[in-house]
This record gives C-alpha cells, structure tokens and sequence, in this order.
C-alpha cells in the first residue's frame, strides 16, 4: 500500500541525503546506524512499556534508515552488496520491534497467546520477504501482496503509539491484523508463484510436444536410402 509513495518519500530525503554525503557518510554506515538505533530504541522501550518515546525513536531511525538508498542512487555507488546489507539488517529491525513487543507481553505474565500471536506476525512478515527473494532467485516474480514492510511497520508502530496513550487492547489488535494480512500475503505470494510455475511447465511441455513432432529428415526431401 505504502510503496506507491516511495517516489515522494525519496524525493523529501534527497536534501538530507546530500547532505550526509557531503560530510563523508557512507550508504552502509548510514544503514548499519539506522538498523542499531531501531535495534536500541526497541529492546530498550518497548519491553519496559515505554511505547511513546520507543515509537518516537524507532520511526526516527527507520526513516534514517531510508536515507540509503537515496544516497547510494546519488552518489552512483549502488550495487548488490549495499542491497544485501540493507535488506539483511531490515530483518534484524523487524525482529527487534516485534521482539521488544514479546518481551513487554512476557514480563507482565500476560496471556500466553498474545506473545504467540506476535511471534507469528514477525514470522509471516519475515517469510513474505523470503518468498519474494526466493521466487526471484528462481526466476519468478512475486510482488505486491495484502501488506509489504512498509504497511507492516506503519501497523505495528501505529498499534504502539496508541497504546502508548493507554488506549485497552490497542496493540492486541493490530498484532491480530498483522497476523492475519502477513498470513494472507504470504498465500497470495506463493499462489502468484504456483501460478508462474504451472505456466512454465506447461510451455516447456509444448515445446517438447513441438519437438517431438518435427519430422526426423529435412522438410520436402526424400529419406536418405538404405545402404547396403
């Protein structure tokens, strides 16, 4: 849902990009800051139910974050490497978050399933990553879905800030809701890969059935004669 912005977003980060690099700042560096400020501001507020202030500084260096690729396209040093790192560290992020958000369940003896319910949100949202980068390793394309990461932390993070403002039961629903559409965006995704697969196989069978039925000797010739 949140991807059709990313042409804004990148165009309000490029004066900030510009100036990080004018300084020095790497495209890495900036990634590996960003991952440890999510990293910090999660496992130390969120378990501790200081949801304001864990919000406030996790969406700060998740948009610090962004600054990457922004700086990578302008300074011309994008590769494969600094697209590795950066989608690497964004599912340490992730965990961090969600971790954070069992650990605060765990520590207050709440009911069993809520930290289960959040441990499979994390789980879903990661695989919907996995499936994407899997199909492409084989040649499929697996986009789109109910909610990709950007919808998946604007949740989660929504979920928590309002809860931050003791509003009951607040982030109990939106672990529910991002368990059920990771759920559900892992399906479609899968399903759009099936659907890729099927139409593969089915090409390659007429292919075959194409082959099988050319003639064995050149077309308006004669086969060649029986040797004695």
């Amino acid at each position: 849902m949140l991807e059709r912005f990313r042409g804004l977003a990148a165009a309000a980060l490029t004066p900030a990009a510009r100036f990080l690099l004018r300084i020095g700042a790497t495209p890495d560096l900036i990634t590996c800051i960003g991952t440890l400020g999510v990293l910090l501001g999660a496992l130390i507020f969120f378990p501790n139910g200081w949801f304001l202030p864990g919000v406030i500084i996790v969406t700060f260096f998740v948009l610090f974050d962004m600054l990457d690729g922004q700086m990578a396209k302008i300074s011309g040093r994008t590769s494969r490497w600094g697209a590795f790192l950066d989608s690497s560290l964004d599912r340490i992020g992730d965990g961090a978050v969600f971790g954070g958000v069992v650990l605060y369940f765990v520590g207050r003896d709440q009911p069993l399933i809520w930290p289960v319910i959040a441990v499979w949100a994390l789980v879903a949202g990661q695989l919907t990553s996995y499936v994407k980068a899997r199909a492409e390793s084989l040649g499929f394309t697996a986009p789109g879905g109910l909610a990709a990461r950007a919808d998946r932390l604007l949740v989660i993070l929504l979920a928590l800030f309002l809860a931050g403002f003791g509003i009951p039961y607040v982030l109990e629903l939106g672990l529910t809701v991002l368990a059920v559409i990771n759920t559900i965006t892992v399906v479609q995704r899968m399903l759009l890969v099936r659907q890729q697969a099927r139409q593969g196989e089915e090409q390659d069978q007429q292919n075959r059935d194409d082959q099988s039925a050319e003639p064995d000797h050149p077309a308006g010739g004669e086969p060649d004669a029986p040797t004695s």
